[in-house]
């Protein structure tokens, strides 16, 4: 003092370690919920995220944009942390094509093939690659993952086209007479085909003498084909 003389006391400093955060990474695929993002933090009492989860103040944020989800901590002694991040990752669906709708005639096959995934479910009992016969027109939707676990769907229509039906008529001749006429009765053929003793015309008659059978196979505008009918 002014006399010179002297005296002394100490003070402490206390020097608080800043407290410390970890924020987690997630990965979703487009149209998926809000993926959670944690603060973890052994000391936090409070919480401020930035960039996409801007402005929350609870140890979580939520959120659906690809990119940083970042977080400032602060503890019980006013401490703040240095800033940490999660990164979310959205992956895109895959595109999944079931291929162009198809037609078959009645009791034939079809081979249904997805491309633009990993794996493939059908529906309708349907397995990727593996040929069928289908019994009625049907639309069949195929769910496609990829890699990353991302879903696509798509959809092919199968339609299955009825047989054409014809009948012959029977005919009597006595030997001699001339030839005796045999007409396909069918009311969707648009082509047809004789064996037997009518071997090889493609019209709706034939013609003969020889008695035995006149037969006939039809088809129609679709390309079905009929069972065999005789006169």
């Amino acid at each position: 003092d002014a006399n010179g003389c002297i005296a002394t006391d100490p003070v402490d400093v206390t020097v608080n370690a800043l407290p410390t955060v970890t924020v987690n990474d997630a990965t979703i695929c487009a149209g998926d919920p809000a993926a959670t993002f944690t603060a973890t933090s052994s000391t936090a009492t409070g919480w401020l995220w930035s960039g996409n989860g801007t402005g929350t103040t609870t140890g979580t944020t939520t959120g659906t944009t690809a990119g940083a989800y970042t977080v400032a901590v602060t503890d019980a002694n006013g401490c703040q942390s240095a800033s940490a991040s999660g990164n979310l990752t959205v992956n895109t669906l895959p595109t999944v094509s079931a291929g162009a709708d198809l037609t078959v005639c009645d009791g034939g096959t079809v081979t249904l093939l997805a491309a633009g995934a990993s794996t493939y479910a059908w529906d309708n009992s349907v397995t990727n690659g593996t040929t069928f016969t289908p019994t009625t027109t049907t639309t069949y939707t195929v769910t496609g993952t990829d890699a990353n676990g991302c879903i696509g769907t798509d959809q092919v229509t199968v339609t299955v086209n009825t047989l054409p039906t014809v009948s012959v008529n029977d005919a009597t001749i006595c030997a001699g007479d001339p030839a005796v006429t045999f007409t396909a009765t069918s009311a969707t053929a648009t082509a047809w085909l004789w064996s037997g003793n009518g071997t090889g015309t493609t019209t709706g008659t034939t013609t003969g003498t020889t008695a035995g059978a006149y037969s006939v196979v039809v088809t129609d505008a679709n390309g079905c084909q009929s069972a065999s009918a005789s006169g």
